[in-house]
């Protein structure tokens, strides 16, 4: 099921935030964070993808990969858009960025 409210969201949107993600994964005096002090174990969300053309729900745990750990600090850098060349169809391969002169 679509939420309309989101769809008319995103079809009005007209801009897209890329973000490049840098973990340290050492402190100051070099040494390791156990990440798993980083979990809430009380968080999650559901996910709607698809599978050969199935519909499925997906429990999520939220992790590095969406910047929603637990007590992780987090600093934002803007960085030049040259960092981040998406491909979202094929037009995109024929930016310079992803021409191989």
């Amino acid at each position: 099921m679509t939420d309309v409210r989101q769809k008319n969201i995103l079809e009005r949107a007209t801009h897209f935030n890329p973000v490049d993600l840098v973990c340290g994964i050492k402190n100051y005096k070099g040494k390791k964070f156990d990440l798993h002090q980083f979990i809430d174990k009380q968080t999650g969300f559901i996910s709607h993808k698809s599978h050969n053309g199935n519909d499925l729900k997906a429990m999520e745990l939220p992790g590095l990969w969406n910047g929603a750990m637990a007590d992780w600090n987090t600093i934002f850098v803007e960085v030049p858009t040259i960092t981040f060349n998406p491909v979202k169809t094929i037009f995109d391969l024929l930016r310079v960025e992803h021409r191989n002169l």
